[in-house]
């Protein structure tokens, strides 16, 4: 899968500058993300190996497919695609698209995992506190998990903080077998 980022990450980059440009990060990220979800579909994959369907034709599916029209700059973006055999790529740029123009806005997902369901007053006093934190707009999406015992586990990036029951159960356990 590194592979399949590693390929899809100049393109992203590519589409992100030229939407950049043109202060339209919102079309075309619901333009790539359509796009990636038309070429994930079975049907779409194989038509993208099949010499018999042109680079064009495949260009002109995935942009009819793809909800907003894009200017020129966009159309000659998914033309490219189809000549480089790059258009099975669009999943791959479209994650990496979503996460420039996030760093871009100043925006963080914050995945909460808890023990019991958190209500919407604590979901919007949680969301306030960690946008002082982080400095960010934080999307905070709620997850139960009822092994955590009590507590919840926040994950925004790469930063994790454990303040679940289980985990210094856990860490108790540790420091008296040890």
């Amino acid at each position: 899968m590194a592979e399949k980022t590693t390929i899809a990450r100049p393109y992203a980059k590519a589409a992100f500058q030229e939407a950049r440009g043109d202060k339209d990060l919102s079309r075309w990220s619901e333009t790539l993300r359509a796009a990636g979800t038309a070429v994930s579909d079975p049907r779409v994959h194989e038509l993208l190996g099949n010499p018999s369907v042109s680079g064009e034709d495949l260009a002109q599916f995935v942009m009819g497919v793809s909800g907003p029209a894009l200017d020129e700059h966009g159309q000659n973006f998914f033309r490219m695609l189809a000549e480089n055999h790059r258009l099975g790529y669009l999943p791959e740029i479209s994650t990496l698209f979503d996460e420039y123009k996030d760093e871009a806005e100043s925006v963080i997902d914050v995945t909460v995992t808890s023990a019991a369901p958190i209500d919407s007053a604590q979901q919007q006093a949680l969301s306030k506190a960690l946008e002082r934190k982080l400095r960010r707009t934080v999307r905070l999406h709620c997850a139960t998990d009822s092994t955590l015992i009590g507590g919840a586990i926040l994950r925004a990036g790469d930063t994790v903080i454990d303040g679940s029951l289980l985990s210094r159960l856990k860490r108790i356990a540790f420091e008296l077998t040890a």
